[in-house]
Formats: structure tokens, C-alpha cells, sequence
């Protein structure tokens, strides 16, 4: 089954984003790149010696869909955790320095930020390669002062909010029980929706979740290969698990699989070349450009497409991206496979 939705339809939709206020609670990480240029290979080790070039520090996890939520227009109403630390420092000025307001983000004390330190080689005038990637990463105390001011400011953004995204990468900011706090407060009709790594299955009650085909295997239990069977039917199991609406599953060089209701998924192929250059924090970009669909109104047909365009546009750049609203509108009118 293939989508079929007019180009205008979708055009339409884009100007509708701006202004959307998308509670954004979750496991905010600091993304580091830094980049070199071979020098020659070690004498103490067969390894490579690179020449530093430069170092960027990016917003990672549910900060960096904030930042995509931002830069397609919306208002991303952050709620999370940092340390009191040099990185959680950065994180949270990197954010402000985007227009994006900070103070849902409780610094907690014995908390260290987490951090991703990416390692990028290659030729001056080359595309730089990932060499190595080296984590520091902590979870979060499981109580203290801080669990009790996070759910008031989970509680007090989804007031306020057209829909809510739940960010687990696994670190504790968030919990099934998080759906609990955003669903009284949010406003009838506004969805929530869940990107998570590992537990996707305990959070029953959201209306929308975005795992990619490795985490779809992983809460189906077994693998997927090619087959479209398996595929259907580790949707609907899920589905049924989560009690939702709407499974958008991101399948890399095969594009997307929608499932919305009942019946089998909506294939969405791939927009864009295979020339890829980072797939780094794809995932809340997709997640970020449902979201603020859903929050405008679209269906989620039309808010999965939208979804798969700012996918295909953000892996053609390097680093922990974000996609404009501009590059989405050109990719739409551009489009001559997916649209109608």
C-alpha cells in the first residue's frame, strides 16, 4: 500500500506549523564532534594521528528534537534534566542561544550531563568519516527534589501545549508513569508521542510512537528480515500493546512504514538520494516534524510524509542536524515519487 496525498494538501499544511507549542520531556544529551585531519598513522599504536581542526557541541536526544522543533517554527516547551556541570552549562546555552527556553530543565547536582564525543576524520576538502564515538553517561537518581519539580514542570508544559513528546533514551528522565502526568494536563484531542530505545512496550497509553526497525524487533522479539508479514504483524502487536493509533517506523534505505488504525501499514519509500552523509539524530527529527504535524492538524498520513521529507533532508548533513522550513517546503514541491 503507498500513500497517496496531493502536493498542494501538504503545502498547505507547512505554514500551519509555526507557533505549535510541543512539550518536549525527556533524556537532554550534549552531542560533541570533534573533527581532524590525518597526519600520519602512530608510532606507539596502528592507529591514526589526527590533526585537530575543530570541535562543535550540539544538542543531542530530546534536545535536539526541541531544536528541530524550533527551527521548522514551533515552540518547543523543554522539560528535562542536566548536571551542574561544564556540559549541562553548554547544553543549556546552545539551546537558549536558539530562542528555546530553558527553565523546564532541573540541574541536578550529582547528575553528570550525558555526552556523546564523536571523532570525525578526513581530507580537507573531504567529507569527514566517524572514527570512534566515546559516551559518558549516567542515570539519573531515581528520587530526590528533583522528580518532584520535574513532573510539576511536565504537568505545567503540557498545559500549555499542542501536543507532547516523550524523549527516553534510557538515562530516567522519563517513565511510562510520565504519560500519566501529561495526560490530564494536555488539552483534549492533543496527542502525545513516544520515541524510546529500549522499553517502548510499558508506555501504554500514548497515541503515537516512532521506533525504527531495530526497535520494532526488539519489542516483537524477534527479527524482521524482508518480510512484509512479520513487519504487519510486529506493528499491530505493538499497537495493541501501546493501545495507539498511529506506529510511524523509520526503515532507513527503505523508507517508512505507517500504521494507523487497523488494516495493514502504509509503505512510505525513502525521500531523497542514497547519498548519505550522518544518520546522527535522525530519529527526533522525524520525530519532531510528526509531532508538529499532528499538532497542526494534519492526518497522520499526511504528518508521517511531511516526517519522511525532513528525514531524507537531514541525512544528507553532517553532525546532530536540524531542517528549516524552506529546505521542507522545497523538498515538498520538488517531490515527483511520493505525492500526488
Amino acid at each position: 500500500m503507498t500513500p497517496r496525498v496531493s502536493k498542494q494538501r501538504l503545502i498547505a499544511l507547512l505554514p500551519r506549523l509555526a507557533g505549535r507549542r510541543i512539550a518536549v520531556a525527556g533524556d537532554y544529551v550534549l552531542d560533541r564532534f570533534v573533527f581532524g585531519h590525518p597526519k600520519r598513522v602512530s608510532r606507539e599504536a596502528p592507529v591514526l594521528i589526527l590533526r585537530f581542526w575543530k570541535e562543535e557541541s550540539l544538542p543531542g536526544g530530546a534536545g535536539n528534537t526541541a531544536a528541530n522543533i524550533r527551527s521548522l517554527g514551533g515552540v518547543p516547551l523543554p522539560v528535562g534534566a542536566t548536571g551542574d556541570d561544564p556540559e549541562g552549562r553548554a547544553l543549556r546555552e546552545i539551546l537558549q542561544k536558539r530562542g528555546i527556553d530553558t527553565s523546564g530543565l532541573a540541574v541536578v547536582p550529582s547528575y553528570a550531563t550525558p555526552t556523546k564525543t564523536r571523532i570525525l576524520g578526513g581530507g580537507p576538502h573531504s567529507i569527514k568519516q566517524q572514527i570512534v564515538r566515546y559516551d559518558r553517561e549516567d542515570p539519573l537518581p531515581g528520587g530526590g527534589d528533583w522528580r518532584s519539580l520535574f513532573d510539576q514542570r511536565l504537568a505545567a508544559a503540557a498545559a500549555g501545549a499542542d501536543a507532547a513528546v516523550l524523549s527516553d533514551y534510557g538515562y530516567g528522565a522519563v517513565s511510562p508513569a510520565s504519560v500519566s502526568v501529561l495526560r490530564p494536563a494536555l488539552s483534549p484531542g492533543a496527542p502525545i508521542l513516544l520515541d524510546s530505545r529500549h522499553r517502548m512496550t510499558d508506555y501504554a497509553g500514548v497515541d503515537a510512537a516512532t521506533p525504527n526497525e531495530e526497535e520494532l524487533e526488539e519489542a516483537a522479539g524477534s527479527p524482521l528480515g524482508d518480510s512484509a508479514e512479520k513487519l504487519s504483524a510486529a506493528g499491530a502487536a505493538v499497537q495493541t500493546l501501546l493501545r495507539c493509533r498511529s506506529l510511524l517506523v523509520t526503515r532507513g534505505s527503505r523508507g517508512m512504514a505507517l500504521f494507523d488504525g487497523d488494516g495493514p501499514p502504509t509503505l512510505i519509500p525513502v525521500h531523497g538520494t542514497d547519498q548519505v552523509a550522518d544518520v546522527t539524530g535522525a530519529g527526533d527529527t522525524v520525530l519532531a516534524t510528526f509531532a508538529l504535524g499532528l499538532a497542526a492538524g494534519a492526518s497522520p498520513l499526511e504528518a508521517a510524509l511531511l516526517a519522511n521529507f525532513a528525514g531524507g533532508i537531514v541525512v544528507t548533513k553532517m553532525g546532530t542536524a536540524v531542517v528549516t522550513p524552506d529546505e521542507l517546503a522545497d523538498a515538498v514541491a520538488s517531490d515527483r515519487v511520493l505525492l500526488a
